[in-house]
C-alpha cells in the first residue's frame, strides 16, 4: 500500500514551515512554486486534513500539519542516516561490528579502542558481548560476534584468524575476614574442601562447555561473569583463583589476600580470533588495534 506521506512531501513542509511562504520555499528546493501548492494540495486531499492555515499571508501549519512534520523530520533524519550508511558499505566499512568479549577481559581497555575509532568518524554500529570460557568461540561459530576477545582453550584449526594477546596469571584469593586469610604456610586441598568455591559459568551456547580452575570445595557457586566471582570472594561467599590483572587494586588495598597454594594454576594464554576472509574496514582497523594493546 503506498504511503500518502512521502519524504519529498515532508521536505516541502519542512522548506515552507522555515521559509514562511510557498514561493521562498520553491526558490530554496530549485522548484516552481505551482509543484509546492500540488504537493501539499495532494497531500491534503489524500489524509482528508488540511496541513496549512491560508487564512494569513504567511503560511502557518495546522495543528495535523505540525504533527505530520514533527514526526516526519525524523524520517529525514533516518533517510539520511540509511543513504549514508550505502555509501559507506560500498567504500568498505560495515554498518555494524559485533565483538564477543571474554569476561577476563578489562572493559576499559576495549574502550579505549572504541573511544579511538569513534575519532574515525564512520557509521559503524558497535555492539559488545560479554561471554564466558568456550562462549567467545561459540559467538564466532554462530556468526554472532565478528571479533572474539579474551579467548582460552584448545584452539580450533583452519576457520579462524587466531592472535595471541598474552597469557594471565592467577591468584588463589581469599577475603582479609575469611579464615584462610590468617593460615599460614601452604593452602593444601585438604582445607580448601571446607570452604565453598566460587565458579564462573561457560556461556556457551551451542558448543560444548568447559570448566577452569575447579577443585574438590564444600559448596560450589555458581556467578554469570568475572566480576561477580571477585566480588563473591571480597565478601567472604567463596574462594577461588582469580585473574591477577583483575584484582591488583584488591590485594594492593587489603580487600582480598593471595595464598600460596598447593593446587597449581599455570599462566593462561589468551587470543582474540575472528573468521577468515573478513574484508570489512572495521573488523580489519580493530584487528590491528587489538594486537598493539598491552591487555594484561
Amino acid at each position: 500500500m503506498r504511503s500518502a506521506i512521502t519524504l519529498d512531501a515532508i521536505r516541502v513542509l519542512e522548506a515552507i514551515e522555515q521559509k514562511g511562504s510557498f514561493a521562498a520555499a520553491a526558490e530554496a528546493l530549485f522548484k516552481v512554486p505551482s509543484a509546492l501548492t500540488y504537493t501539499v494540495q495532494k497531500l491534503e486531499a489524500d489524509l482528508g486534513v488540511s496541513i496549512f492555515d491560508r487564512s494569513n499571508k504567511r503560511a502557518v501549519l495546522t495543528p495535523a500539519g505540525r504533527l505530520i512534520l514533527e514526526e516526519g523530520v525524523s524520517l529525514l533524519q533516518a533517510a539520511s542516516k540509511l543513504e549514508d550508511k550505502v555509501h559507506q558499505l560500498e567504500s568498505g566499512w560495515e554498518t555494524k561490528l559485533t565483538i564477543a568479549k571474554d569476561t577476563i577481559i578489562p572493559d576499559s581497555k576495549l574502550f579505549e579502542i572504541i573511544n579511538q575509532f569513534n575519532q574515525l568518524d564512520k557509521q559503524v554500529e558497535i555492539q559488545v558481548t560479554e561471554e564466558v570460557l568456550g562462549g567467545s568461540w561459540d559467538a564466532l561459530h554462530t556468526k554472532r560476534a565478528d571479533i572474539a576477545i579474551g579467548l582460552t582453550g584448545e584452539l580450533p584449526k583452519g576457520q579462524y584468524d587466531i592472535y595471541n594477546i598474552g597469557s594471565i596469571e592467577f591468584a588463589f584469593a581469599v577475603a582479609n575476614n575469611h579464615p584462610l586469610a590468617d593460615f599460614i604456610g601452604l593452602v593444601e586441598a585438604e582445607h580448601i574442601k571446607q570452604y565453598p568455591s566460587i565458579i564462573v559459568t561457560d556461556s556457551s551456547r551451542t558448543l560444548p562447555g568447559r570448566s577452569t580452575g575447579l577443585f574438590d570445595s564444600k559448596q560450589t557457586i555458581k556467578v554469570s561473569n568475572m566480576q561477580s566471582k571477585i566480588q563473591a570472594q571480597i565478601q567472604g561467599v567463596g574462594i577461588g583463583f582469580l585473574p591477577l590483572h583483575l584484582i591488583k587494586n584488591q590485594l594492593n588495598n587489603g580487600e582480598l589476600i593471595a595464598k600460596a597454594c598447593a593446587i597449581p594454576r599455570p599462566p593462561m594464554p589468551v587470543y582474540f580470533a575472528m573468521l577468515k576472509g573478513k574484508q570489512g574496514k572495521a573488523v580489519q582497523w580493530f584487528s590491528q588495534q587489538l594486537k598493539q594493546i598491552n591487555w594484561f
